[in-house]
């Protein structure tokens, strides 16, 4: 079995490298024996170089929501400058289990998410980093459409902690307007740092009545980065065979 090689963005923040090494921990529980090993792009060690060289055969995962220029460029540049040749498997988002992530951490912000009632008067204010790529944003929207359609919250606004607005209060104006009898706000981060501090100092002060925590090491995220590897392994190992 191919070794996993999780690729994250990386944080002067150390909460952030914290919650890593807590999903890894997750991944490994669900998946007792796989090798795991941790590189970062950026402010945390080890960095890609310093991992590569150790690894016989592996795919790399990358830690990221969106296909934005973080997985577009960073990832493969860097594996390129360290002469690594690894399969690299797809983008977590959007997926079903990280709808179930969120679902998970409103819950433990003390929302009733098992509630149809409760869920049909709640909006929800889908709280992303945000980027410059027009996909990313597509894809952002496009969780915050599934999510309501299949939960049937009374409404489901996007927002951004960087680039490009709405912003947390916007959305929550939004969600009000709309008639939501109650707001909660649900960051789609995976690790604390600075933009989901951003978020929640913005929540608390426009009035959210939930705020979730981060998805971070939940069962769903550590389940989807095993799904994500087992996929590019097994595409990679079909490769062979189709050029043959």
């Amino acid at each position: 079995m191919p070794a996993l090689l999780l690729i994250a963005h990386g944080s002067r923040d150390p909460r952030h490298a914290a919650t890593v090494a807590a999903l890894v921990e997750e991944v490994r529980a669900q998946r007792p024996g796989i090798e795991i090993a941790t590189a970062y792009l950026d402010h945390c060690a080890p960095r890609i170089p310093q991992v590569v060289g150790r690894l016989t055969d592996a795919v790399a995962v990358p830690l990221l929501l969106n296909r934005a220029f973080h997985a577009k460029h960073d990832i493969p540049a860097a594996l390129r400058a360290a002469g690594a040749r690894l399969p690299v498997a797809d983008v977590l988002g959007p997926s079903a289990p990280l709808l179930a992530a969120l679902d998970r951490r409103l819950a433990e912000a003390g929302l009733a998410v098992g509630s149809a009632a409760v869920r049909a008067r709640t909006g929800v204010v889908l709280a992303a980093a945000g980027s410059s790529d027009p996909a990313a944003d597509a894809a952002t929207r496009a969780v915050a459409a599934e999510w309501r359609r299949t939960r049937g919250w009374a409404a489901v606004e996007v927002a951004y902690a960087s680039a490009a607005g709405p912003r947390v209060p916007d959305a929550l104006a939004a969600l009000r307007a709309a008639g939501a009898g109650r707001t909660a706000v649900a960051p789609y981060l995976l690790a604390p740092g600075l933009l989901p501090d951003r978020i929640a100092a913005a929540a608390e002060e426009a009035g959210a009545d939930v705020l979730a925590g981060v998805l971070g090491p939940a069962p769903e995220v550590a389940a989807l980065l095993l799904e994500r590897h087992d996929a590019a392994r097994r595409t990679a190992e079909a490769a062979p065979a189709l050029t043959a």
